[in-house]
């Protein structure tokens, strides 16, 4: 959530930011003229319980003085200023929820050095690590690698629960098992994550805080029975955990990871990826977040790249770092590199984590604040994939496999089989 005072302050900084978004149809001077008309609304109410409250002792004045017709003259004065208090009150919550219809669909700002652009086109490539294999045979997709050694059943996932969903059969089972117990050791033991467990369904404050809803409701699963919804991240359990505390600046920076289902409707990506495991509706994934002091988070943001590095390097997986253009990041986020690993099956680069900062723009929604010497302030909050297990190990299947149709397993993956 963007801050109002800043809204106010600098509109043009905000239709700038909204420009640079391709972010259309926001009714900016509706927006001020809001804020502004809940400003005087509660300096009018302000200005009504002072004189309530000056009548009010008045009357005992007057009372202890014989004067009882003075007296009731200004308890007619004090119910009808109270009155008046309670219609600006409701007023006023008109007001402000017209106002947070409109502020809590805000994208969050964008740092200055995100290069401006509609789309994936314009993102760029900061750097490549890894030699692309080469081989003496055509190289299969993994779905045809996983489905002729009969580790990849996609026909009866679809049975189960319908298209996009899988079912997988010993060694995959295995290796997605072991690929998330590596990815789990590597960022507790090397890169100083606390590992956490948390619930896959969470409550809509939750998806709030986060940026999930309400814009995007409907890309999730609900329980709307229980007023619940299945989490499409572990970001949204991880970042809630701290929802409206007060943390001590030297607890910072809290790093908390943690392995979990994740659901997706996929609902815009109709028609892309309908082979495989690359856009399915359930999948694991590690996710990484930190909660950060403001004057630290651009820091911790390249740590936090690194650390999602770090998996794939040990993994020795070809990869390239994408810095994203303004107009292709998440609406929650500042600024965002992409991974993309590639996949010679494939024949393409495939994302396989997004590691973003996010500001204060949670925090807000969260009400996630740090307490400093100097007073209390809103927490910065980033996030990672580190990484998405389904996408990992496909990309092993594709980069290791063999002519006879095998694939061989890296080295710092055997011990976990």
């Amino acid at each position: 959530m963007l801050e109002l005072r800043l809204i106010q302050e600098n509109p043009e900084a905000l239709k700038q930011m909204l420009s640079r978004r391709r972010h259309e149809g926001v009714a900016i001077s509706e927006l001020l003229k809001l804020i502004e008309e809940s400003k005087e609304i509660r300096a009018r109410a302000e200005a009504l319980r002072s004189d309530r409250n000056r009548a009010s002792k008045e009357i005992g004045a007057l009372i202890g003085q014989g004067k009882k017709d003075e007296a009731e003259a200004r308890k007619e004065e004090v119910r009808r200023i109270g009155d008046e208090i309670t219609g600006l009150e409701k007023k006023l919550e008109e007001v402000q929820s017209a106002q947070d219809e409109i502020v809590v669909a805000l994208p969050n700002w964008v740092d200055a050095d995100v290069p401006d652009g509609a789309d994936a086109e314009a993102n760029i490539e900061v750097r490549k690590v890894g030699e692309i294999p080469r081989f003496d045979f055509q190289p299969l997709p993994h779905y045809d690698i996983g489905e002729k050694l009969g580790i990849l059943d996609f026909e009866r996932g679809a049975k189960l629960a319908g298209s996009r969903f899988y079912t997988y059969r010993d060694l995959a089972a295995r290796l997605e098992r072991a690929i998330i117990s590596f990815m789990l050791d590597l960022h507790t033991k090397q890169n100083g994550y606390t590992e956490m467990w948390v619930p896959i369904l969470v409550n809509d404050q939750c998806m709030m805080t986060t940026g999930q809803y309400p814009k995007f409701k409907g890309e999730y699963y609900q329980l709307e029975r229980d007023g619940l919804s299945l989490i499409p991240t572990a970001e949204v359990p991880l970042v809630n955990l701290y929802y409206d505390e007060l943390i001590k600046e030297e607890e910072l920076p809290v790093a908390v990871t943690a392995a979990s289902s994740c659901f997706r409707r996929e609902a815009g990506a109709a028609g892309k990826d309908t082979r495989g495991l690359v856009r399915v509706h359930q999948f694991q994934k590690v996710e990484l977040v930190r909660i950060t002091h403001p004057d630290n988070s651009a820091t911790e943001h390249e740590q936090m790249l690194a650390h999602a590095e770090s998996v794939l390097k040990a993994l020795k997986l070809p990869y390239r770092v994408l810095l994203l253009c303004s107009g292709d990041m998440g609406a929650t986020a500042r600024k965002t590199y992409d991974l993309e690993v590639w996949m010679p099956g494939l024949n393409r680069w495939l994302e396989i984590s997004s590691v973003s900062n996010c500001g204060d723009y949670q925090a807000r929604r969260g009400k996630i604040r740090i307490k400093t010497k100097d007073g209390n302030v809103y927490a910065h909050t980033l996030n990672g994939s580190g990484l998405a297990a389904g996408r990992t190990m496909i990309a092993v299947m594709e980069n290791y496999q063999k002519a006879d149709g095998t694939f061989d397993i890296p080295d710092v993956l055997q011990k976990y089989l």
